[in-house]
């Protein structure tokens, strides 16, 4: 598995564990029932902590990305693709909702925010 970590990055090393395997489930270079690696092996090979390495696939299990069958290894879920496209989807919603608000704050109309995103959409 290909993962890379920037240890010169403020995004904390668990959590970039976890967007990258969210990024390959995406990207359908994983896919339902496919098993990640041993957290033991997956650590040793980033050279970082199993502690770290659990705790990102412990989250990837709790927001349903993955599933830990004890003794056997942790598999992709069959949901996860739909689940992680709806869960972008809420992100950029969020994002978007902040940049209407900044524009509000700071006195555009409605209507000029609409030409602002359609212009930025025809980029």
């Amino acid at each position: 598995m290909k993962i890379i970590i920037n240890g010169s990055s403020m995004v904390p090393i668990y959590e970039q564990v976890m967007e990258q395997i969210k990024g390959m489930i995406r990207d359908g270079e994983l896919k339902e029932n496919d098993v990640l690696p041993s957290v033991r092996a997956l650590s040793k090979e980033l050279k970082i902590s199993a502690l770290t390495v659990k705790k990102a696939y412990d989250h990837l299990e709790e927001e349903g990305f993955t599933v830990t069958v004890h003794g056997k290894g942790t598999y992709v879920t069959a949901t996860s693709v739909e689940f992680l496209l709806e869960e972008q989807k809420k992100e950029v919603e969020h994002d978007l909702e902040l940049a209407i608000q900044k524009g509000r704050r700071y006195g555009l109309k409605d209507e000029e925010i609409r030409e602002l995103f359609e212009l930025i959409m025809e980029g």
